[in-house]
């Protein structure tokens, strides 16, 4: 005798992390310069935009911009990091962006995730862009590292870290390499090629959040946000002020992997500090 059928149905949430589908979104923002609570607004404006997401990436140092005094923003951290987690609440996502903070003495410009009720993952950008100055005002991070959303493995990588391919090479394994930044326009053609180039040398996603507008250093710039697959394939992009949405297939990354198994074919070396 058989039993009585039993139906269960689960949240859209749930159903969704199942089928290893990752629903992002990227705030593209103009960024006001060491005004904290302007940006927080504009961001919470933003965010009233888009639909459920599991991913909500903002831009590099979005609390103040890319500054080289670190101590301003760091007295704002608590705040900063109050908000992502509030940010995080509101949207029922992981939120993730860097800010400028101060840990021991030190200065870092660091990237959190960070869902409703905790800190999931803390990267400090390894690679600092002496041109600015940074290297003189932040410390280099040493360790990578990935967090996973949805049974996605994210790389988190930050602004000038682009350029480094060794230093994102699939050796810890990801599916998503993520990059948050502040990259102006007269070099933004390496922004958009390094972005592919990334994703195709990984056999990845590749994600890069810029922000748009102008600094007082008269830095404009002019956005390319944008997410590319494993091909290379532009699935979006945006040079305006907007909130994108894309939705990722893990199964993507994991058929391109085992049908063009180029990975195994690269040269081996072991990387020194």
């Amino acid at each position: 005798m058989k039993g009585p059928k039993i139906i269960v149905t689960l949240p859209k949430k749930a159903l969704n992390a199942m089928k290893n589908q990752l629903r992002i979104s990227l705030l593209q923002c103009d960024l006001q310069w060491k005004d904290p609570k302007a940006n927080f607004l504009k961001i919470e404006q933003m965010a009233r935009t888009i639909d459920q997401s599991d991913l909500v990436v903002l831009p590099e140092m979005f609390a103040t911009g890319f500054i080289m005094d670190p101590e301003q923003s760091a007295l704002a951290q608590k705040e900063a990091l109050d908000f992502m987690h509030e940010l995080a609440k509101k949207t029922g996502a992981v939120v993730c962006g860097s800010l400028a903070v101060e840990d021991s003495g030190d200065y870092c410009n660091r990237f959190y995730a960070i869902n409703a009720s905790e800190i999931i993952a803390v990267y400090d950008k390894k690679h600092l862009f002496a041109l600015a100055g940074e290297h003189h005002r932040y410390k280099a991070g040493v360790h990578s590292l990935t967090f996973e959303v949805n049974g996605f493995r994210i790389r988190p990588i930050i602004c000038y870290d682009l350029r480094f391919p060794v230093w994102c090479r699939l050796e810890l394994p990801y599916d998503l390499l993520l990059c948050v930044a502040n990259w102006p326009a007269p070099r933004i053609n390496a922004w958009d090629t390094l972005l592919v180039a990334r994703a195709i040398e990984n056999q990845c996603f590749s994600l890069g959040v810029n922000r748009v507008g102008l600094d007082p250093n008269s830095n404009s710039y002019p956005g390319h946000s944008a997410v590319y697959d494993g091909f290379g394939k532009q699935l979006c992009f945006s040079q305006e002020e907007e909130a994108l949405s894309v939705v990722l297939g893990l199964s993507k990354v994991q058929k391109l992997r085992e049908s063009l198994p180029y990975l195994s074919d690269r040269d081996d070396f072991t990387l020194k500090f």
